[in-house]
């Protein structure tokens, strides 16, 4: 009993100095006037990682040069463009620059800077392919990416043209779609199409420029006024000492800007990658071990509450299984990253928002074996350890709880396989770990089959190991 209470005391101990140490850094980095800055992760040649797997591109090098000029600091968040947009909304961080058009929808909930860039959407088919123009859509369907300008154009004129929107988060995958067919063509901002096919995407345009629109510097409607201001400022400067033509000229005019490595073999981009793998692949065992040690706390304590005999407690264990065991995974992490700030105004890290999210979602089906192993211990162990003068704590900890263990191990083993898993979808918030790494490479060198097939290959095999150990563990506890 002491050990247990040891154990726990232990595990609230350190998830209260993981938030303390959270929301310590996010005080240091207000001290030293450091603005985060939220961008997309696939959007070349406004960002994306160079072969050295560093982020630059026009928003990343304009964003610097003005910090520069205006004298602030500035950290960069590659996060995608959806959670960059959400994370300003609700306060995570202090705005955006990821090619956001200024449409009057979007200034009723953001205040824009002095547009930086000017854009049209374009259309691009398959190379070679039969489609042409827009006429032939009709009954097929076109790849777009979520929340852009590209995206707004296609939703507007689908029923005229008579086609269907399928929409992507990034657009690797988006030119991905067309490339294999399962979509007739594609509509993405011209610079960045033309960027693309410059790069080796085997598209082509076949569409003058529409729908012009302009880019803007982002913040939440009201808030970081001063911030605002000295990027309009900065803006000015840039442009009038030539600064801003150099950004953009060495993005749009030079050639092999996002060139990597030549060798496109498997082993080629493993050589060339393996190291920002390797961070992924750490990002992602770090946080599913994190996330398991608190999850398992979460689950025993509502496993516990569930087999006590008081149907209150009894309720509660059920309802709160029911509860997190029914939200989708994705849901829970946005409600977590973007809607707690919204409603209380406090700023949640990344990390924190998906050790939380994974804590409740692993927690109630760890609560759910737990509950059913010390329900499958026999009912006579517990009226036996009654009869002999037992209270029913010490008859829990001492007689039932260490038969029930030997039945919740395996499943734990089984419990921590699928939390690795999970953690790919924790990339929606931002969080940098192996699937995202994915997508960042996949952006830079087109690869997206060999780059895929590589980290499926390091989920398997790590997931075989702990396959392994699961039944390594269950055959320990029939001993």
């Amino acid at each position: 009993m002491k050990k247990l209470k040891v154990f726990f005391n232990a595990m609230v101990i350190a998830l209260f100095a993981l938030l303390i140490g959270a929301g310590f850094s996010t005080q240091t980095a207000h001290a030293e006037k450091t603005y985060q800055i939220g961008t997309d992760v696939t959007f070349p040649p406004f960002e994306f990682a160079n072969n050295q797997n560093k982020y630059v591109g026009i928003d990343i090098d304009l964003m610097k040069a003005i910090a520069k000029d205006q004298g602030f600091k500035v950290n960069i968040k590659p996060i995608g463009f959806n959670a960059a947009v959400q994370a300003t909304q609700s306060g995570q961080i202090d705005g955006v620059i990821a090619g956001m058009n200024i449409t009057p929808e979007r200034a009723q909930t953001f205040d824009f800077s002095k547009p930086y860039y000017k854009s049209g959407v374009v259309m691009a088919v398959k190379q070679g392919g039969s489609v042409k123009d827009l006429n032939q859509l009709r009954g097929k369907k076109v790849a777009v990416k979520t929340g852009t300008s590209g995206a707004a154009y296609a939703n507007s004129i689908k029923n005229k043209y008579g086609f269907k929107v399928v929409t992507f988060d990034d657009s690797s995958n988006m030119y991905q779609d067309v490339l294999t067919g399962n979509s007739a063509a594609c509509f993405e901002d011209e610079p960045v199409m033309k960027y693309s096919i410059k790069q080796g995407t085997k598209l082509a345009i076949v569409t003058k420029p529409a729908d012009s629109g302009s880019y803007g510097f982002a913040v939440d409607k009201g808030k970081n006024k001063v911030l605002l201001a000295k990027f309009n400022k900065g803006l000015a400067n840039l442009q009038k000492n030539g600064e801003y033509k150099k950004i953009v000229d060495h993005y749009l005019e030079s050639k092999g800007t996002n060139a990597g490595s030549s060798d496109h073999t498997f082993w080629g981009i493993l050589k060339q990658n393996k190291g920002f793998l390797w961070n992924g692949f750490l990002q992602t065992l770090w946080l599913s071990i994190v996330s398991i040690f608190f999850a398992t706390l979460f689950g025993v304590i509502v496993g516990l509450l569930g087999v006590l005999p008081y149907k209150f407690f009894q309720g509660l264990s059920s309802t709160i299984i029911y509860i997190f065991r029914g939200l989708p995974l994705l849901v829970l992490a946005l409600f977590i990253y973007t809607g707690i700030p919204t409603l209380t105004g406090t700023k949640i890290p990344a990390f924190i928002a998906g050790v939380v999210t994974l804590m409740f979602n692993e927690g109630a089906y760890i609560a759910a074996f737990v509950r059913g192993g010390i329900n499958s211990v026999d009912s006579g162990q517990m009226e036996a350890a009654r009869s002999l003068g037992l209270p029913f704590s010490k008859s829990m900890f001492k007689v039932i709880l260490p038969q029930g263990i030997k039945l919740i191990i395996p499943s734990f083993i089984n419990q921590f396989i699928i939390t690795l898993k999970d953690t790919s979808i924790l990339s929606i918030i931002g969080i940098l770990e192996l699937t995202q790494t994915g997508k960042i490479i996949i952006a830079r060198n087109l690869e997206g089959f060999k780059v895929w097939t590589i980290v499926a290959l390091i989920y398997l095999i790590v997931i075989t190991l702990l396959t392994w150990l699961s039944k390594w563990g269950e055959r320990r506890t029939r001993l």
